[in-house]
């Protein structure tokens, strides 16, 4: 363990020092020694889940590795944490300080103590220098940076002070560019104030009126100078944080003359009075500009000012105060922030048990509920990480829970919600109905709402860890989606608020709106979440939803799956909605029992539903129907990587849980032209590496991910027209061996994909034309002419085509410009052949028909035929094995454990076939895929022969049929198989010209009695 150590009373500086400290060495985290500066503590009471901050008591010395002391240089300011120095199996000890004058006692490895005007300056620069010396993208969280900047702002008094140095500036502006907050960083710095402002304040203080309407406190004073006084919005924001009112008016009147301004005009010039008022508001939805902007004023929404004259100053300030009051909306409550349902255990719970549940949920603490299931406590992971330490992992948690709690409404407004948190220092809030528990709101659904508010009001996106949104993407949505579609949804959002619940519209509709460039929108795929309990069975909110809605459009078909609380609502080929899915799930989250699982799914709350997706630009989020009806909601800076074109997944694990969010990665990267982000390629390339998969396989003797699931994101990708480039992505990042450990795109493979590639286009091109022809008069005519050409006819084409329908196939290797020209020319002649004959290419769609074979015809789209060729080119004893993991059909799975069989049997048999009629005996034999796979991985003389069989050979038939032999005389019978065959034979040596040559065969082969 990697610990950095706060001097006792932590500063800004100190912490911002030691975040830094843990940006520069991942994993390190933070000890306060002993308390904090009260600005400091409010601060941390909101944003403390943001740093890696540990409890000086659970911290065990034994485990410790390195010590980091910032800000300080003596044992003195550590409190009892100065111990740790003594420990003998220290790696490091280091000290950071800008404190010249201090006497050092601590037996430091590594010193840095240097005349700059704040300790995070020095790590700044360190920071600094690493990023420019980077290869990949460098950037702070914005909460990092803020905290620095903070620590710099305070210890030079916003570079005012005499300790400030050129460095700290440079130091601050790189943090600025780095993301750090204004507006937190005015929250928490106090500039001083002059000894005039000093008494004004005194004034202002005694004299402030103040109101608290919607949970907001608004206040108002007017003070009275005999001049101007400077620095009034310095006085304006002290009184604003001295009183922690949400919006103040300060008003300034004072006498002014006229002669004070222009020196040509006489003493006696008249006298009037001047009024200044500073405005400033951290309550969202009010806009001071617009307040003042009657008087001749202006500024920003949350900051102005203006100054008038010969007006009734207090009338004037009463009057603003009271517009003031009116613009102020109502603050969301504690319904539509807290998370529902609540994650809850009994008091006999082990503190193992709940650790694990913990770990399960990614929650950072548990609510405690008796028998009848009112609320009895809470247990924090900091509790629980405590008794584990100590050694009671069997001890019921009823022992180390919080039960002296602050509880809330579903009414209770945000203001009053962030005033509990901030007085009492509480993470989470149990919302309580008619005594139950209804559901739980967290420092963090505070910190999203409120830092939300200022992105929306600023438009920056650089508030703390949240992203900007926008304000509303309603109209966005109405104006591209179609009438009856926005109807729908309208629809389904009255429903859903009409029993209590909040209906959003997410994933792959919410981010392809937002990337969309054309004004209408074609959505046939949308899903839907629900974010409510259901009272009324066990299927869930969605379930309901949808039945309900399926009523009203009875057209529609259900499907529900109860199991996952989901149901879908299916329109095809309708005349309003066009062929339409529409998924609609109650609000879930899921936990993998084991890596590669399929997971395991219980009813959450949005928030929870958005983390489980696979990466951020698919966990955006818009709420349809009242209140803030189209708010987007981007938990995840999802908004920032649409923007900035990446690929981005939501957490470490995801690759280890599910693999197959590897192939989706590529597959939206190469569809989307966007990249993968360079830490999230490091988690896809640990993962591989990890073995994880195959371990599971091992253990569990199946790995869920890596079966249909699988498949259908191979099928995806294969049957996509960019597969070829998502392919080659998954080479590289050798994701293939998901389907084979041992699999991997190397030149070979590579070589034979294109060869396939090649013969479907070919039969893609040769379908055309057929199809052409058969629309023409001459169609029947072209097919007619087959079969009587004669034997020589036969001869000269096999001769003119045979090198060049074989050779475009054969060979996609590198050439010369020299091979490129020959085979140009060669194809060019084979183009004019088959204008003349399209029946030389007789393969009008895959599957690939061929007459006489007795294994029937079967379907076999492009996609699965190059899924049977990666999975061809593993071992053989393994590919039957393959394919069943990846659950293909029967018949593929036969098809790939046959294949090396066949390909042996061929690599025997065909060097003897020197006549055609030996070669479509032998090969009619095999499937069209089997043959297919066998060609590309045989020599380029097989492939040649296959090719010939299949483009010349295969769909000749005999001169006579079964009806002909009947008309003849003969008797039907197993010998009229031996009768066509030699027919077949003879055709295709040339040795049979027309009708009349066949009957003269047959009479002379099979003589009737």
């Amino acid at each position: 363990m990697d610990l950095v150590l706060c001097h006792t009373t932590a500063d800004f500086d100190a912490l911002g020092a030691a975040v830094g400290l843990c940006v520069l060495r991942p994993g390190s985290r933070i000890v306060l020694t002993g308390g904090c500066h009260p600005t400091v503590r409010d601060f941390l009471a909101l944003h403390r889940d943001e740093y890696p901050l540990i409890e000086r008591r659970s911290v065990n010395p034994q485990q410790i590795r390195s010590i980091t002391i910032v800000d300080a240089s003596g044992r003195d300011r550590l409190g009892k944490a100065a111990e740790w120095l003594d420990l003998p199996h220290l790696n490091e000890i280091a000290v950071f300080d800008h404190h010249l004058e201090a006497h050092s006692d601590i037996p430091a490895t590594v010193t840095q103590i240097e005349a700059v005007g704040a300790s995070t300056t020095l790590i700044v620069e360190k920071l600094k220098n690493q990023a420019e010396k980077s290869d990949t993208p460098f950037r702070l969280l914005p909460s990092e940076a803020t905290v620095m900047a903070l620590g710099i702002h305070v210890d030079t008094g916003s570079l005012t002070f005499e300790g400030a140095t050129a460095r700290d500036a440079i130091a601050l502006a790189w943090l600025m560019e780095q993301g750090a907050s204004l507006g937190v960083i005015a929250e928490y710095v106090e500039p001083a104030l002059s000894p005039q402002l000093q008494d004004l304040l005194r004034e202002a203080l005694k004299n402030l009126r103040s109101e608290i309407l919607h949970g907001y406190s608004v206040a108002w004073v007017l003070l009275s100078t005999e001049a101007y006084v400077p620095g009034l919005s310095s006085l304006a924001s002290r009184l604003l944080d001295l009183t922690e009112t949400d919006a103040l008016l300060l008003g300034n009147v004072y006498k002014f003359g006229e002669n004070e301004n222009n020196r040509n005009i006489e003493p006696e010039s008249p006298v009037s009075n001047r009024l200044t008022i500073i405005g400033r508001s951290r309550i969202e939805g009010t806009n001071l500009s617009e307040l003042f902007k009657p008087f001749g004023g202006g500024g920003h929404a949350r900051a102005a000012s203006l100054a008038t004259r010969d007006v009734d100053p207090l009338l004037t300030l009463n009057q603003l105060a009271d517009e003031l009051k009116a613009q102020i909306p109502h603050p969301p409550t504690a319904r539509e922030l807290m998370s529902s349902p609540v994650r809850s255990i009994r008091p006999e719970t082990s503190v193992g048990e709940a650790h694990r549940i913990l770990l399960r949920y990614g929650h950072s603490g548990l609510s405690v509920v008796d028998a009848g299931d009112r609320l009895a406590g809470i247990i924090s992971r900091r509790d629980i990480d405590i008794a584990l330490h100590h050694g009671f992992s069997h001890a019921p948690v009823k022992g180390y829970m919080t039960w002296q709690l602050k509880t809330i409404a579903p009414d209770t407004l945000l203001p009053e919600i962030e005033s509990l948190m901030v007085t009492y220092d509480i993470g989470r809030l149990p919302v309580l109905e008619n005594g139950q528990l209804v559901g739980i709101v967290t420092r963090t659904d505070v910190l999203r709402e409120l830092h939300q508010q200022k992105a929306r009001d600023r438009g920056s996106n650089a508030e703390l860890s949240y992203c900007a949104v926008s304000e509303s993407v309603e109209q966005l949505l109405r104006s591209r989606i179609s009438p009856e579609l926005w109807q729908l949804l309208s629809i389904a959002a009255n429903i859903a608020q009409n029993r209590g619940w909040q209906l959003y519209i997410v994933g792959g509709a919410v981010r392809d709106l937002l990337l969309a460039t054309d004004d209408t929108l074609a959505l046939t795929d949308i899903d839907l979440v629900v974010d409510g309990k259901c009272g009324s069975d066990d299927s869930g909110a969605g379930v309901e939803l949808a039945s309900s809605l399926q009523k009203l459009y009875p057209e529609s078909r259900l499907d529900v799956h109860g199991q996952f609380q989901t149901a879908a609502l299916l329109w095809h080929k309708d005349s309003a909605f066009g062929s339409l899915w529409v998924d609609i799930a109650t609000a879930r989250t899921e936990f993998y029992p084991y890596p590669a699982a399929n997971p395991e799914v219980e009813a959450s709350s949005i928030r929870q539903d958005l983390y489980r997706r696979d990466f951020t630009i698919n966990a955006l989020a818009v709420r349809l129907g009242v209140p803030r009806s189209g708010e987007l909601l981007d938990f995840f800076c999802g908004l920032l990587d649409l923007e900035s074109k990446q690929i981005r997944v939501l957490h470490a694990n995801s690759f280890i849980e599910d693999p197959t969010r590897i192939y989706r990665a590529v597959r939206f990267a190469v569809r989307l032209g966007f990249e993968i982000e360079p830490q999230t390629e490091g988690y896809i390339r640990h993962a591989l590496a990890s073995g994880i998969y195959y371990r599971i396989q091992g253990e569990n003797g199946r790995a869920p991910a890596l079966e249909t699931r699988l498949k259908s994101e191979l099928k995806y990708i294969l049957q996509a027209p960019y597969w070829k480039v998502a392919l080659q992505m998954l080479g590289d990042l050798q994701a293939l061996r998901c389907i084979h450990p041992s699999l991997e795109l190397d030149r070979e493979l590579w070589r034979q994909l294109r060869l396939l590639d090649r013969c479907l286009n070919g039969r893609r091109k040769k379908e055309e034309g057929r199809r052409k022809k058969e629309e023409g008069s001459s169609a029947t005519d072209s097919v007619t002419d087959v079969t009587d050409v004669s034997s020589m006819e036969v001869g000269r084409r096999k001769k003119e085509e045979g090198s060049s329908a074989t050779d475009s196939v054969t060979d996609v290797t590198d050439v010369s410009s020299m091979e490129v020209g020959r085979r140009k020319k060669e194809e060019g002649r084979g183009k004019k052949e088959e204008g003349r004959d399209n029946s030389l290419f007789p393969i009008p769609h895959s599957p690939f028909p061929i007459p006489h074979s007795p294994f029937p015809i079967i379907n076999i789209p492009d996609w699965q035929m190059r899924l049977e060729v990666l999975i061809a080119y593993v071992a053989p004893e393994y590919r039957g094995k393959v394919a069943a993991n990846l659950q293909l059909p029967a018949d593929s799975i036969k098809r790939l454990e046959v294949l090396e069989a066949g390909k042996k049997q061929l690599a025997e048999n065909l060097p003897k076939c020197e006549l055609p009629s030996q070669l479509v005996l032998l090969l009619r034999k095999y499937e069209l895929p089997v043959l297919i796979a066998i060609a590309l991985q045989s020599p380029r003389s097989a492939r040649r022969q296959i090719w010939e069989y299949l483009t010349k050979w295969a769909n000749v038939e005999p001169p006579l049929n079964g009806n002909d032999l009947k008309a003849l005389g003969y008797k039907p019978g197993p010998g009229f198989k031996r009768m066509l065959d030699d027919l077949l034979a003879a055709r295709l040596d040339g040795d049979l010209g027309d009708r009349a040559a066949a009957i003269s065969f047959l009479a002379q082969r099979y003589p009737q009695a």
